[in-house]
């Protein structure tokens, strides 16, 4: 028995194929007048969705990476003699054994809803933004009843004329005359004279990139999202002034991102002012002891995985200051006096009665990396590790956090709200010394600002309010 095929559906008019001849005469009129410029950065990265509801991760990830920004962790892993993946549940590191392979990929974007969700049930006009914020890029967002068609024309000819910007639409694809319901695409440019946009469908085993009239594109986009009782819409990314995490990042990969959110955000403030703390080390221990058990799936750090002989050769000028920044950003992280704090309590509740997440978090970076013939071994201080690779060759682990870098940087992280109801007021006063964002360097306050948007966009998830704020954290 036949099964219907649903390989490359035909497109209805007024919808028209970009391969076609009449597809190719718009684009030469369009280019001719200069709204074809987002065009060719967006299609040297084009790709196909590789699930059935990952439009709106593919849309987002080909934008990203054709605005060349940095994902901030490693894209494929390491192989090791034994065939096995290094990949850990606290380490995610770059692979740079033939060069920086800063690449975004559909199953990096996970940071506000978990990939078997979308995969189930696809993901709302919120959660991309929020994806598309947590990326580190520069996100303005609107919904048709927050704008105009006359506003969206100057946005799509604003994109369209551009290589440093790239919008992606969601649209109902009934209104297109095509089969299926809610959809995400870049747009690829503009014909001004036919008042045209064209879709660079990531469905392309369905339609084929086509263009369609502008005004048809805004109905399509002037339709009701059920799953969320609102109106899509479209979004504009660009590359941002300042890159983002540098050395961490924040993931809900595993589900029990929701209950570690709301520890950090809901919990902690009520143990600080509920429980007797008179003591930094106390507040430390106060926030510790209740770790959720997958706390250590929550907070990510990276480093940087070369050959050993290319540590110091065969370097590039971007990622030798690449390097030289993380390097920086750790030294900056170690010489805070939360960090001493942090350090000295870990140092003595190890020993003694650390709760295990904890433990796990301080020193298994140490433990995996020895596990794989490392040629030196640390466990509290920032180091350079050698460990076998492929076959008989062995890769260098460069400047690489600990356990307490990465609570320091978390702690820093949060509101400074958290702390406000230590009522031991000489104690309140030192602890906000400690996280105050004035005293520490321009580098490590962009850090810790980013684990902040990013801990605030995963606090809008946790409370269903992503489709109702677009715009970015302050």
């Amino acid at each position: 028995m036949s099964m219907a095929s649903l390989y490359r559906r035909s497109l209805s008019p007024p919808a028209i194929d970009f391969a076609s001849f009449e597809g190719k005469q718009i684009f030469n009129e369009a280019l001719q007048k200069g709204t074809m410029e987002g065009f060719f950065g967006l299609i040297s990265y084009f790709q196909t969705q590789s699930e059935p509801a990952f439009c709106g991760l593919a849309s987002l990830s080909m934008v990203l990476n054709s605005l060349s920004i940095d994902p901030g962790r490693k894209w494929k892993g390491i192989h090791t003699s034994t065939g096995e993946y290094i990949c850990w549940w606290v380490f995610e590191f770059f692979w740079f054994l033939s060069g920086p392979w800063r690449w975004f990929d559909e199953s990096m974007l996970e940071c506000c809803e978990p990939l078997e969700i979308v995969k189930d049930k696809g993901i709302s006009f919120g959660k991309v933004v929020c994806l598309a914020h947590s990326s580190g890029a520069k996100v303005e967002a609107f919904r048709t009843n927050q704008s105009t068609i006359d506003d969206f024309r100057k946005y799509v000819v604003k994109c369209s004329t551009s290589d440093n910007c790239h919008m992606i639409s969601t649209y109902h694809r009934q209104v297109l005359k095509q089969t299926g319901t809610g959809h995400f695409s870049p747009i690829g440019g503009y014909n001004a004279e036919r008042d045209m946009a064209l879709i660079l469908d990531v469905a392309r085993f369905k339609y084929p990139p086509h263009w369609v009239p502008l005004k048809l594109l805004w109905d399509a986009m002037d339709s009701i999202d059920q799953s969320t009782g609102r109106r899509r819409g479209f979004m504009l990314i660009s590359r941002p002034h300042r890159e983002p995490g540098l050395l961490y990042t924040l993931s809900c990969k595993d589900e029990s991102w929701i209950s570690i959110a709301k520890y950090l955000k809901e919990d902690v403030p009520r143990l600080v002012s509920s429980q007797h703390v008179d003591t930094i080390e106390r507040i430390l221990y106060v926030v510790f002891k209740s770790l959720p058990a997958n706390f250590n799936q929550f907070i990510k750090w990276m480093a940087e995985i070369r050959r050993t002989e290319d540590v110091n050769q065969n370097l590039s000028s971007e990622e030798k200051s690449r390097l030289k920044l993380k390097q920086e950003l750790l030294k900056q992280v170690q010489e805070t006096k939360l960090f001493k704090h942090v350090d000295k309590f870990l140092s003595s509740v190890y020993e003694d009665n650390l709760p295990y997440v904890a433990a796990k978090v301080y020193c298994d970076g140490d433990e995996i990396l020895s596990g794989y013939e490392s040629d030196e071994s640390c466990c509290k201080e920032t180091c350079v590790k050698c460990i076998k690779g492929l076959g008989e060759e062995k890769v260098t682990v460069v400047a690489y956090p600990s356990g307490n870098d990465v609570f320091t940087a978390l702690l820093l992280a949060l509101p400074p709200q958290t702390w406000s109801g230590i009522k031991d007021q000489s104690l309140l006063q030192e602890m906000k010394q400690l996280i105050s964002m004035v005293s520490h360097p321009t580098l490590l306050q962009q850090e810790v600002l980013h684990l902040r948007r990013q801990l605030e966009m995963l606090k809008r998830c946790q409370e269903n309010k992503e489709d109702e704020e677009l715009s970015a954290p302050a």
